[in-house]
Order: C-alpha cells, then sequence, then structure tokens
C-alpha cells in the first residue's frame, strides 16, 4: 500500500515537472509566434503606407520619367531582391527600353533590345500575366538577352487590354519570391501602368495643343475667339499685330471696338454667326486702324453660349493691287483711244492754225484781228492738248541716254520762273550734290518736272492768307535711286479724291485751267522709265509728290551709284503708295 502510494506520489510528481516544462516550451514559442507576427504586421504596414504614398505620387505625376524611377525604388524597398528593373515599349525599333533600374541591373538604364531579346520580359507581356521561373540543374532563367539569375519575376503593364512594359524583380539566391511579394510586385505594375498610360495621354494632349497653338499663331489672318458680349478670349499674334499691340493686350477687349471703333459692320456678323445665319463674309474700312478688312464669322462648338471664332483678314495691300491692275487697264485703254483720236483732230486743228496765220498777216480789219487772234490761240491750245493725248499714249521712253536730273531741274526751273514771278509765289530749290545720274529721255523727264512745277504753283496760287505763297522743288539721293520732290504751300488735296489724282482727265481745276491729262502723263513717264511716284499730304498743309527713278548702273571701272552712307530720303508718308494711282 505504502509502495503503490509512494509510485502514485512519484508519477504526480513527474507529471507536475513534465506540465510546467511543456508549459515554459509553449508560452517561449508562443512569444515567438507574436513577434514573428509582429514583425510581419510592421511590414505590411509599412509597406501599406509606402504603398499608398506611391500611389499618391504614380496618380498626381503626368511625366514618366518620375514615374519609373519611384516605383523602381518602392519595388526594391519592400521586396527581398537583388535588383529591379522596368521596361518601355518605345514606339519605333528596337521595341522596347529599359526605363529605369536598380541593384545589380542598374546599369541597363537605357538598354534598348528587340522582342528576340526580350527573354521573360517579353513572354510576360505577351501573355499578360506574371511570371516566375528558378534556376534548375538544367535551366538558369533568362531575363533578356546577356541577363541571367538565379529566379526571375516579371509582371506585365498593362491597363485594358494593351499592354506597355513590364517590372522585372531578381534574385542570384534560391531562396523564392513570398506570395505576397508576387501579389505586391502586380499590384505595383497595375498601378505603374495607369500611371504610365496618364503620363503618355498628357503627352499626346499636350503635344497636340502646342502644336494648335503653333499653327493658330502661324496663320497670316487674325483669329479670335469672342463670348457672348463680344470680348476676346483667345487670338492668335496675326491679330495682335494687326491691332498694333502685344498678344496678352489683347484679351479681354471688346473686338467690334477694337478693330471698328463705333462701327456696327463685324458686330452684325457676330450676331448673324449666333443666331446661326449664314453670312457671306463682310469687307469694310476701319478708320480706326487705317485697314481694309474681311470679315467673317462661325458659332464655336463646345464652347460657352455665344462663343463665336471670327478670322480678320486684311485685304489693303489686295485692294490695292486689284485698284492698281484696274488702273494699268484704264490707262491702255484710254491710251489706244486718245492716239486715234488726237491723230484725226491734228489735221483739222492744224488748218484752223494756218488759216488763222495767213489771215492775221493780211491784217485788214482790225475787229477782225482781234477775233482771228482768238482764234489762233484756241488752236494753239488745242494744238497742246493733241500733243499732250500724243504723249500719253505713246509707251516709254523713246532717246535713251544718261541724264543729269540737277540739269534738267535747273533748265525747267529757268523755263517757269518768270510765271512764278507773275503769279508773285517763291520759288525754292534744292538741289543734292554729287546725285547720280539717270538713264532716260531728258525731254520726257523735263516735262515731268514742269507737270509737277505747274500743279504745284496751280495750289499755291490758293495758299490759305496765314501762309506764304511757297513751292519748293529739291534732288535728293535715296537707297538705290534718285528722287525729285516737289511740295506747295496750298490747302492740299482732299482725302476723297486722291485715288483719282492719276486718271486721264481727272482735274478739280476749272475747265480753262486744266485738261486732267499732266499727272496721267507724268506717271505713265516716270512708270516707263522703271520710277515710281508717290503723293503724300504735307504736315503743315498743302501737297508732296515725289518720283523716284533707278539711278544709272555704274560701268566697270566705276563705283556703284547707289553705295553711299547718305540716308534714303524717303519719309513716312501720312498716307502714300508707290505706282499705285488708286491708293494715292
Amino acid at each position: 500500500m505504502i509502495g503503490w502510494f509512494v509510485g502514485g506520489v512519484l508519477v504526480l510528481a513527474a507529471a507536475a515537472i513534465g506540465f510546467r516544462v511543456g508549459r515554459r516550451g509553449a508560452v517561449e514559442r508562443y512569444e515567438t509566434s507574436m513577434k514573428g507576427a509582429r514583425e510581419e504586421l510592421v511590414q505590411r504596414i509599412n509597406e501599406l503606407f509606402a504603398f499608398q504614398e506611391l500611389s499618391f505620387m504614380l496618380a498626381g505625376s503626368l511625366n514618366v520619367e518620375p514615374v519609373v524611377d519611384q516605383v523602381t525604388a518602392y519595388v526594391s524597398k519592400f521586396v527581398k531582391s537583388d535588383g529591379a528593373l522596368l521596361a518601355l515599349e518605345t514606339g519605333g525599333d528596337p521595341p522596347l527600353r529599359v526605363a529605369a533600374a536598380s541593384g545589380v541591373l542598374a546599369d541597363l538604364v537605357g538598354t534598348e533590345f528587340s522582342e528576340a531579346e526580350a527573354g521573360m520580359i517579353g513572354d510576360a507581356m505577351q501573355h499578360g500575366h506574371v511570371e516566375v521561373a528558378h534556376a534548375d540543374d538544367e535551366n538558369t532563367p533568362l531575363l533578356m538577352a546577356g541577363q541571367e539569375f538565379a529566379i526571375v519575376t516579371v509582371a506585365p503593364l498593362g491597363i485594358h487590354d494593351e499592354v506597355v512594359g513590364a517590372l522585372a524583380i531578381v534574385k542570384n539566391t534560391p531562396h523564392p519570391f513570398s506570395a505576397e511579394d508576387l501579389r505586391l510586385a502586380a499590384t505595383v505594375a497595375t498601378h505603374a501602368a495607369v500611371a504610365l498610360q496618364n503620363a503618355r495621354f498628357f503627352e499626346l494632349i499636350k503635344t497636340g495643343k502646342d502644336q494648335w497653338e503653333a499653327t493658330f499663331d502661324a496663320l497670316a489672318n487674325g483669329v479670335a475667339v469672342v463670348d457672348k458680349d463680344n470680348c476676346i478670349r483667345r487670338a492668335n499674334r496675326a491679330l495682335a499685330d494687326l491691332l498694333g499691340t502685344t498678344l496678352p493686350d489683347v484679351i479681354g477687349r471688346n473686338l467690334s471696338e477694337a478693330l471698328m471703333g463705333d462701327g456696327d459692320a463685324l458686330t452684325e456678323v457676330l450676331d448673324a454667326a449666333r443666331a446661326r445665319r449664314p453670312r457671306a463674309p463682310v469687307t469694310h474700312r476701319s478708320s480706326l486702324i487705317q485697314r481694309t478688312l474681311r470679315m467673317s464669322a462661325a458659332p464655336m462648338p463646345g464652347a460657352g453660349h455665344g462663343w463665336v471664332v471670327t478670322l480678320v483678314e486684311d485685304v489693303t495691300a489686295r485692294e490695292a493691287m486689284e485698284a492698281q491692275l484696274i488702273q494699268h487697264e484704264k490707262l491702255a485703254a484710254v491710251g489706244q483711244l486718245v492716239s486715234g483720236v488726237a491723230h484725226e483732230l491734228n489735221n483739222p486743228i492744224t488748218s484752223i492754225a494756218g488759216l488763222s496765220d495767213f489771215l492775221l498777216e493780211r491784217g485788214e480789219d482790225r475787229q477782225l484781228g482781234e477775233q482771228l487772234r482768238l482764234i489762233h490761240e484756241q488752236a494753239d491750245r488745242a494744238g497742246r492738248i493733241v500733243k499732250n493725248l500724243l504723249a500719253f499714249a505713246r509707251k516709254g521712253p523713246t532717246d535713251i541716254a544718261p541724264a543729269d536730273v540737277n540739269e534738267i531741274v535747273r533748265r525747267t526751273v529757268l523755263l517757269t520762273k518768270h510765271e512764278f514771278k507773275l503769279r508773285e509765289t517763291r520759288l525754292e530749290v534744292d538741289l543734292a550734290e554729287d546725285l547720280p545720274e539717270v538713264m532716260g529721255d531728258r525731254y520726257q523727264l523735263q516735262q515731268v518736272v514742269l507737270n509737277l512745277l505747274t500743279n504745284a504753283l496751280d495750289a499755291a496760287e490758293v495758299t490759305p492768307d496765314e501762309r506764304e505763297r511757297r513751292v519748293q522743288i529739291a534732288t535728293l539721293k535715296g537707297r538705290r535711286r534718285v528722287i525729285i520732290r516737289v511740295s506747295d504751300s496750298g490747302p492740299g488735296i482732299p482725302e476723297r479724291v486722291v485715288p483719282e489724282i492719276f486718271t486721264p482727265f481727272f482735274t478739280t481745276k476749272s475747265p480753262d485751267r486744266g485738261t486732267g491729262l499732266g499727272l496721267s502723263i507724268t506717271y505713265r513717264i516716270v512708270q516707263g522709265h522703271g520710277g515710281h511716284i508717290r503723293h503724300r499730304a504735307a504736315e503743315h498743309g498743302g501737297a508732296i509728290f515725289e518720283v523716284a527713278l533707278p539711278p544709272r548702273p555704274a560701268t566697270e571701272n566705276e563705283p556703284d551709284a547707289t553705295s553711299s552712307t547718305t540716308p534714303a530720303a524717303e519719309p513716312t508718308p501720312h498716307h502714300s503708295s508707290w505706282s499705285s494711282p488708286q491708293s494715292l
């Protein structure tokens, strides 16, 4: 009995000892397990916060380089590996390029390779899922040409069935990637694909916007987008240049007021566009900017209510050219007409003049003699008109030779000096020194100077009382031109008749003072000599006419007559146009 009791006590004691020992081991195992769990939890929390930060960065980035750099940095930090790599499609040849890399793969950044060299990168992109490979006795995973590792994992960068690249992670140790590592790589690859697609879309939109704005600014015609109040919201440089200001200063201005002042022409075009009423382009002369504008408008789809896109074309030069062509045709037609008429009139006029001379020589009747002198005087006048008509109809100079413009002016001044004295008008002569010769007919050029002086003298006779009667003729050496300038102190030419002053038979003088052929003949002679003539209003009243003739070409042993440091005597006119009568 005692033996059984002692045995039982020993058994219980042994059991108690065993229980305590087992309990201690369980506690140690539990603590070890809890420690691992805590470390795992901390690791996952760190990954979660880092992934959240990465997601924010990827969502906000619109450039490719920051995206690929951040992705590889994140993977290298949270996945135990020897290196990470991100490859992208190039859209060219070769089709793939390493955009970012770290660890043992860092030297591959910028490497381009073909599909045949892509290895597991190409497999993952082709199949569209994560590829994992481990080395064994027979094979070593090939990341890409020349890059073999013990373990390789590649996740494609794909979204909406479109793969744009791949994320690769490699190890040189036999320890495989955990399931969590693989899930993390796949998740990062998906987010990276979205960010890269956004970056590419942004780049595409930005490129398109830049191209559109470059095209918009390159247009020769002015373009403006206006709101319902006709305020400019967008404009191109051509419109800013038309308004004579900078592009930022154009925005916010009322387009109609900026272009037309108080006119309603453009406002009507804009209102018609808003009402979607088809309307032909309107051409209107703007007194505000002194240009002729052709304007059209159309409603702007997709913009705010009442927004209109407006096209403004400056047609001033085109109108001047058209007017010049019309003037040339008119001159040619009139020249043909007057040539025939002049020849027909010349014979009877000669007969009248000769017969009146014959009767005057007899001098039998004093009263009849006065009438005969009047007949002879009018016949002479008719003869001069016919001579002018023939000169007008004649094409170009007939006797071409070197001519001294200063000498031509001096001779013409001598012819008119007495007439200036009789009309009590001061004539000022200012001749430039070392003036190059011109090639031309000196008699026709003298007629040009005579016509201009005669017109200036007639204009000076009606000089306002507060000014002195004065006519000035000057010669100047301009850039590649010899210039004759005639100005007067008269009231000037009214702007409304300026476009007609070179038209044959147009005159503002009374019928007994002019035929309207003087300036048209002058225009034809100057043009025939390869020169130009223009009119402009004088600053303090009166008119200025300038004739520009090409100098005689220099011979082989002579210096170029146009090579001079003298500045061109061609001032900016108030309104003028070379050889364009309709725009003068």
